[in-house]
């Protein structure tokens, strides 16, 4: 009995050791899992709740299409997809032989309409000389009469020499009348202007002016630099204006488009510092930039079927706004992004001086392109030269003739 009892008690001690084992266990835990609490709600309250976190968030850029302005069938390509062009580079060139005839009709008719135009001002002044000849008759004709009329009561003329010389004053008379309503409607035709200014002369120049745009915009030119996606023309296709050929994306203006839920936006404001890394790149690569704006709306409010949230069966979700980050140019051009690429932004929103939205106008655009800007040069001059050399025989200023009424000046 003795062993018996001797027995029991030395198999209970070591039970309650490994229960008190597991009791010291179960409260450093417990103490741990406090601590790490109390740390985490500490950095919360003093560094985490001043930051906002997502990796919904994407880089996106300009995709600049690439279309055709007049119809035509393309002849050459200059460039391929993934290379690298330049802003106002050719790229495509359509087959131009009918814009050149286009053209060449155009100055042809320019050249005519100078000299019709020339012939109304010469037939002005026509009608000028006219009507001073109808006066010279008049004034002959009214001292014919006179005279008639007064040798008439003398005797010293028959009746009928006084009725010739009325009759020739009134056909005298007439015929000024007559110049003069064909000097008016002369007039009415190049009143107020040259043979350069003339509007059938400005219209020609004019129809000129857009054979000439015709013509140079068979050679269709890189509105920006980029670089080249999407191309989607062949040669010796037949092409429409509005059609997309290709596209140039300008990765040197890529941003930014991270999506943060709703309940996280509260203290996010423009100018705020963003720090951002990127899937491509891993975690070595770090990009620093500044929040440009927020946008006017979420996602679903402009999908092209909107939620109807006033039907029954409507379940709260949770929604993301974007939110335009734009990158430090210096880093981009280190590492540069492509256009859809992942990436994960943290917003510092310590700072809460800036305005959640923009608070006035840009003063300036910050995309354009000059390529279109000297469409037209060298039109002018064409015109010019060609209204010159049409111009035959101007008339002198001293020639006597009274100057055409209502004109600013004298045919050149």
């Amino acid at each position: 009995m003795p062993d018996e009892t001797e027995s029991k008690g030395s198999s209970t001690q070591p039970q309650g050791k490994s229960s008190g084992r597991r009791k010291g266990l179960l409260i450093g835990f417990t103490g741990l899992i406090l601590a790490l609490g109390f740390i985490y709600l500490l950095y919360y309250f003093t560094v985490g709740r001043h930051y906002i976190s997502t990796d919904d968030a994407y880089v996106r850029g300009n995709l600049v299409q690439f279309m055709p302005r007049v119809s035509g069938t393309v002849t050459v390509i200059g460039a391929e997809q993934t290379q690298l062009v330049k802003q106002g580079q050719p790229l495509v060139k359509l087959d131009e032989t009918d814009f050149q005839i286009a053209f060449e009709r155009a100055k042809a008719n320019l050249a005519i309409t100078v000299r019709q135009v020339q012939s109304l001002f010469e037939a002005a002044r026509q009608q000028q000389a006219s009507v001073k000849l109808q006066q010279a008759q008049l004034k002959l004709a009214q001292k014919n009469y006179y005279r008639a009329k007064k040798l008439i009561v003398k005797n010293l003329v028959s009746q009928q020499r006084l009725d010739d010389s009325l009759t020739n004053l009134q056909v005298a008379q007439d015929s000024l009348a007559l110049a003069q309503h064909q000097l008016s409607g002369s007039e009415a035709i190049i009143a107020g202007t040259t043979v350069k200014d003339h509007p059938q002369v400005k219209l020609a120049g004019a129809q000129l002016q857009e054979a000439y745009l015709a013509l140079k915009r068979t050679r269709i030119l890189a509105p920006v630099t980029g670089f080249v996606a999407k191309r989607a023309v062949q040669v010796g296709q037949e092409v429409n204006p509005g059609m997309a050929m290709m596209a140039i994306v300008p990765l040197r203006q890529v941003w930014i488009e991270a999506n943060f839920k709703e309940t996280s936006l509260a203290g996010v404001r423009i100018g705020q510092p963003v720090t951002l890394t990127a899937d491509f790149y891993g975690s070595d690569v770090t990009y620093h930039g500044k929040v440009a704006g927020l946008s006017a709306g979420t996602g679903a409010a402009f999908e092209l079927l909107p939620p109807q949230n006033a039907t029954g069966n409507w379940i709260k979700i949770v929604q993301r706004l974007p939110v335009r980050i734009e990158l430090n140019q210096k880093e981009l051009r280190q590492h540069p992004l492509f256009i859809g690429l992942s990436m994960s932004a943290t917003v510092d929103i310590h700072q809460q001086q800036g305005p959640r939205l923009a608070d006035h106008i840009q003063p300036k655009s910050g995309y354009r392109t000059s390529v279109f800007k000297d469409s037209m040069r060298g039109a002018q001059s064409l015109i010019n030269k060609i209204v010159a050399a049409n111009i035959v025989n101007p008339p002198s200023t001293d020639d006597g003739l009274t100057p055409v009424r209502n004109a600013k000046e004298r045919p050149q």
